[in-house]
C-alpha cells in the first residue's frame, strides 16, 4: 500500500539531438556616435546657511538620543525578563525539591 509505483522504463520517449549548425562569425564594426551633452538643470541648488546647518546637527543629535533611549529600554526589558525567568526557575526548583523530600 505504501510502496511507490513507478512506470515501466521503456515508456519514456527517446530524446532526439538537433543537427549541429555551422557557426560563421560576422565582423563587428561599431560606428562612434558622440553622446549629446546633458541639458542644464533649472532646479535651484541647496544653500546651507549657518542656521540650517545648526538645525540639521541638532535634529541629528536628537534622533541619535531618541534611538539610543529606545534601544536601552529594550535592553532593560530583556534583562528584567531574564531576571524574572531566573527567579521563577529557582522557585520552581525549590518547590520540586521540597516535594521530593
Amino acid at each position: 500500500m505504501f510502496t511507490p509505483k513507478y512506470p515501466p522504463q521503456d515508456t519514456a520517449p527517446v530524446p532526439t539531438t538537433p543537427a549541429p549548425t555551422a557557426y560563421s562569425p560576422v565582423p563587428y564594426n561599431p560606428t562612434h556616435v558622440p553622446a549629446a551633452p546633458a541639458p542644464a538643470s533649472n532646479r535651484p541648488t541647496v544653500q546651507l546657511t549657518p542656521g540650517s546647518t545648526l538645525t540639521l546637527v541638532a535634529g541629528g543629535g536628537a534622533l541619535v538620543l531618541v534611538v539610543g533611549a529606545v534601544l536601552v529600554s529594550m535592553l532593560l526589558a530583556v534583562a528584567i525578563t531574564a531576571a524574572s525567568v531566573a527567579v521563577c526557575a529557582v522557585v520552581i526548583r525549590s518547590i520540586l525539591k521540597e516535594h521530593k523530600a
